[in-house]
């Protein structure tokens, strides 16, 4: 007997149809970057330029290096609040380093080299990540809470480190051999901030491991269902793991361009920019429940915000209304992220219709008679 199959109707004028709507929604991040670009290169003569241009994008670079660690976190289906205190401990610890360490036994100051401050801070990140993962994979407490209590401790550290204080002149001197930490913040490699150089070698990199490797594979799949990845027999506590220690690393590299642009470190240092990371995240169309995102919108997202409150600065809009902006585009993009997601769920939906609910009933009676098979 014959079957035939009905094929939906394409619209649009393109093979697959042509949704205004959807383009518009799918590259909101890359549209509001061009409008705002747009809207403050008419307000101000200053704004678009290639100086100021590349002086945005250095103060892009913090925001998007904590945006791409607090992607790797939300594609798990986490969260992670400690990346500003993080960012703050770091150059607290740089700072201190830079100021000499005492040996009261020898009666000596240590002043160690760049590249042992830089791979020192970088394991202290790895480390606060370590505790928030261990705390998430193996003690099962809430990364909400988690975070939460690591935010208030590497903050308190901070603290007590300097009492309050803040470490100047970073700088160094040549006869000690600890000069060149403002190297991150100051020098250019061709003419660009060498924080963006830094920003774009992550970028590269984190896109590499999320789309060419097993563990992109495993992110992707435990922040989709955690339960399945798991049964399927994805590592899924090592990745929980791993994926906090990225972000605290991060959070360590971002806090060191930023004393080095500084060339001072504070421990109040990054308060609130755990908040602008999730909002990058958020306006690059990544899902907070995990398993939906690119580094490609998460950078969008960044230079969304950074973009939109340098041009405030520019214009000379006041600081609070600069909050009330940023808070403002962060609901929007939630919104518009929960519209995008929805819709999609409902055109899969009504695609499939009653015989996909079959074609999936049968496959779950399938997989479960073959577990039982296993089983015994």
């Amino acid at each position: 007997m014959a079957s035939s199959v009905t094929t939906p109707p394409r619209s649009g004028l393109f093979r697959d149809g042509f949704d205004l709507g959807r383009l518009l929604l799918e590259g909101r991040a890359f549209f509001a970057l061009i409008a705002i670009i747009v809207v403050f290169s008419f307000l101000s003569p200053y704004y678009f330029s290639v100086s100021n241009f590349l002086i945005m994008s250095s103060h892009v670079a913090i925001y998007g290096i904590l945006a791409i660690g607090m992607l790797l976190v939300i594609l798990n289906g986490g969260i992670d609040l400690s990346v500003g205190s993080t960012l703050g401990l770091a150059g607290v610890v740089a700072g201190f380093l830079m100021q000499g360490v005492t040996l009261n036994a020898l009666g000596v100051v240590l002043y160690p080299p760049i590249w042992v401050v830089v791979l020192l801070v970088c394991a202290l990140g790895a480390f606060v990540g370590l505790i928030n993962g261990i705390l998430i994979a193996r003690f099962k407490v809430p990364a909400f809470v988690a975070t939460l209590g690591v935010m208030y401790v590497a903050r308190g550290f901070a603290l007590l480190m300097t009492n309050g204080l803040t470490y100047n002149n970073l700088g160094g001197k040549a006869e000690l051999g600890n000069t060149g930490f403002d190297w991150l913040g100051f020098n250019r490699l061709a003419g660009i901030p060498i924080g963006v150089v830094v920003l774009v070698v992550l970028a590269l990199i984190g896109s590499l491991v999320l789309n060419r490797s097993a563990f992109g594979r495993w992110l992707y799949s435990t922040g989709g269902n955690e339960r399945a990845a798991e049964l399927s027999g994805v590592p899924v506590k090592k990745v929980q793991v791993a994926v906090y220690m990225l972000s605290g690393i991060c959070a360590a590299i971002a806090g060191l361009i930023l004393s080095s642009q500084l060339t001072s470190a504070g421990p109040t240092a990054g308060t609130s920019y755990e908040l602008t990371a999730i909002a990058a995240v958020v306006i690059g169309g990544a899902a907070l429940t995990g398993g939906r995102g690119n580094i490609r919108g998460t950078l969008l997202g960044a230079f969304v915000i950074g973009f939109l409150s340098d041009g405030l600065v520019i214009i000379g809009i006041s600081s609070y209304w600069q909050t009330v902006f940023t808070g403002a585009v962060i609901v929007l993009a939630v919104l518009l992220n929960a519209v995008q997601y929805r819709r999609r769920v409902k055109k899969t939906t009504e695609t499939d219709g009653p015989s996909a609910s079959l074609q999936s009933t049968g496959k779950g009676e399938t997989a479960n008679a073959t577990h039982g098979k296993i089983a015994s």
